[in-house]
This record gives C-alpha cells, structure tokens and sequence, in this order.
C-alpha cells in the first residue's frame, strides 16, 4: 500500500514539531499504539497541544 503522505500532511493536526512520523498515519498509529497511546488527531486542539497522548487523556477530553 502507497502512502499519502503529502495528502495526509494537509490534514494532520499534529503540533510536535519534531514528529518523524507526521504525515505516515499508519507509522504514527503503530507507534502510538505500542506504548498505549493514542495519536495526536484523535484529540481536540486544546488537548493534543498538550503532548498527552495517554487514553486517561482522551477520556478526559471527551467526558462530559
């Protein structure tokens, strides 16, 4: 499978800057999941700037 990366690098809404993985969203969710993660652009913009990838985070976010 071809990636997209400039295609997905429009959409990213990932703010580390130092991200080798930006625009690779199946490296970014393999690398998210093997340490019990979530990647960035699964949390709202408030949220994701903090770099709190953890899933306490995304419930949080989303509780309500």
């Amino acid at each position: 499978m071809e990636c997209r990366k400039e295609r997905n690098l429009k959409m990213c809404t990932c703010t580390y800057p130092y991200c080798e993985k930006k625009g690779l969203c199946c490296e970014c969710v393999a690398y998210h999941r093997e340490r019990g993660e979530i990647p960035g652009c699964f949390f709202p913009p408030e949220v994701e700037k903090t770099y709190d990838r953890s899933i306490e985070a995304f419930i949080k976010a989303y509780k309500r």
